[in-house]
Formats: C-alpha cells, structure tokens, sequence
C-alpha cells in the first residue's frame, strides 16, 4: 500500500486555494494550506511535506528562494523539496526563470486540474520511488537524509544536528576527500575560515558515534581532510582526529 503523500498548497487566492484543497484532499493527499510565505515556511519545518505546490505572485514569492538556498544538512528544511510552481505569467523568459531559481516544475495560470494532478503524481513519482535519492548507504551504515536519521545495521545512531550534517555531506560522495576548509564552507556556511577546531571536534564524535554502533566510518587523511568510508574495524592503519 503507497503512502499517504503530503503537498504544502502555497497560495494566496482563497478560490483557487480552496478548490485544490479539495480536489486533492479527494485525490488522496493529505494537503497544509498557507496562505503566505511565513506560514509556509513554519509549516515546512514543523511538517516537511512531501511536495510543495507554490503560487508565486504575491508574498510566496520568496518561499522558492527560501527553500533551494536553505542548507537542508543543518536546517530543518529539506532544500531539494520537490516544488512546483503556479504563475499567471505565461511568457515564456518568466517559466524559464522559475526553473534556473530551482522549480522543478512550472504550471501557467489558469490551468486544468488533471494535467496539475498527472503533474505531481509523475514528480512524487520520480522523487521518491528511488531509494537511493533518499537513502545512501555505505557498508552497514544507512543515511536517510529526508528522515533526518543514520543506523548501523540494526542501530539507530543519535546524532547533533551538525553532526548529521557533516555526515550526510561526507556521504554526498563517498571516498572522496573534503579539506577542512570545504567542510566549515559547505556544511557550516563559513565564508572567512580562519583559525577553528570545528570539524575537528564533529568529526571525532561523529566517528565516536559510529564507532560505537560498530562501525568506523569517518576517516581523516592527516594534513588533508576527512572522508566516509566503510573500512575494517581490525584493520591496521587507523587514523585519529
């Protein structure tokens, strides 16, 4: 049995919001209604719905910009929410600017209903039938990054906000090596780095962490950086942060 999605409707027309309201709700989809940015924006941290249909033309303007420039890892808002996009502005200069500001799809006022609907049923589709683009896995340790959660086969691993932040950046690529600048600048949203054990001190504990669910997973390459890999718990060589 599927389940029941949930799309936050962003908009400001009480008809139109009133009439998707209910052709969704009697689509099955369990809709939060705002009818501005702020209310959006609380009910996107508070709920993280699956899907976000926005009117842009008045003060839900800022909500896409709000949601693609959050930082999602240490936010409580998921940046790659899936966002579709209603505007009376047909032109075609204006859809093409909702999409380079992150929409992922742009619907033209007035619209027909069954093409919205078919619309978001083939985006939720696309989002969320993959696994992988919600879950990553590396060895035993499985990352959910929309559940905000990480385990170690059967373990739950509590982590910080920041210290599921690190991890799930380490884990965007796994292997790779992330200097220590580019941590505090991707995953803190420092921009002047200067002189700090941040990383440091995440990473000993988020490798702690792991480390004692069984598994070690957070490797620091000395002079380098840190990356995410599954390495053997017997296995000689092992760093230290």
């Amino acid at each position: 049995m599927e389940p029941t999605r949930s799309i936050l409707l962003a908009e400001e027309d009480a008809a139109t919001c009133a009439f998707l309201t209910d052709n969704l709700t009697a689509d099955g989809y369990r809709v939060l209604v705002a009818d501005d940015k702020t209310a959006a924006l609380e009910l996107l941290e508070a709920r993280q719905p699956d899907l976000v249909v926005c009117d842009v033309n008045g003060d839900t303007l800022g909500l896409l910009d709000a949601v693609r420039q959050s930082d999602g890892l240490a936010s409580v808002i998921p940046p790659d929410t899936p966002l579709i996009v209603l505007t009376a502005q047909a032109d075609a200069f204006a859809r093409v600017r909702y999409f380079e500001r992150g929409s992922d799809d742009v619907v033209t006022k007035p619209f027909s209903y069954p093409e919205l609907r078919a619309r978001i049923r083939a985006l939720l589709h696309r989002t969320y039938d993959r696994p992988t683009q919600r879950r990553i896995r590396v060895g035993a340790l499985t990352i959910d990054r929309r559940g905000r959660q990480a385990r170690v086969a059967d373990t739950t691993v509590e982590l910080s906000k920041m210290e599921f932040a690190l991890l799930a950046h380490l884990a965007g690529e796994p292997t790779r090596v992330w200097t220590k600048e580019e941590l505090l600048r991707e995953v803190w949203g420092f921009r002047s780095i200067g002189r700090t054990r941040t990383v440091d001190s995440h990473a000993c504990r988020l490798r702690n962490k792991l480390a004692g669910a069984g598994g070690r997973y957070v490797d620091n390459l000395w002079g380098v950086g840190y990356r995410l890999v599954a390495v053997d718990p017997n296995a000689a060589g092992r760093s230290a942060a």
